[in-house]
């Protein structure tokens, strides 16, 4: 079980990062496209705002997680 506690806590770390990266890609685009399309800014804060609560989930879950024997 330690071995799958160690693997997730890392993919957690991994996809909150990779989350966070994707959250500021779409704002700065966001913020590149207001002038051609408030419409389309306005969909990429949202998807950024969601990004940002998955990651919050994530953060969660790996509180969540139970520690490992070998991190004691």
């Amino acid at each position: 079980m330690d071995d799958v506690q160690e693997k997730l806590r890392i993919l957690l770390d991994y996809w909150i990062e990779h989350n966070n990266e994707h959250e500021q890609e779409f704002l700065e685009w966001s913020d590149k496209i207001t002038a051609l399309s408030d419409e389309v800014a306005q969909q990429l804060r949202e998807a950024a705002a969601k990004m940002s609560a998955a990651s919050a989930e994530l953060m969660k879950a790996k509180q969540a997680l139970p520690e490992s024997k070998e991190r004691h």
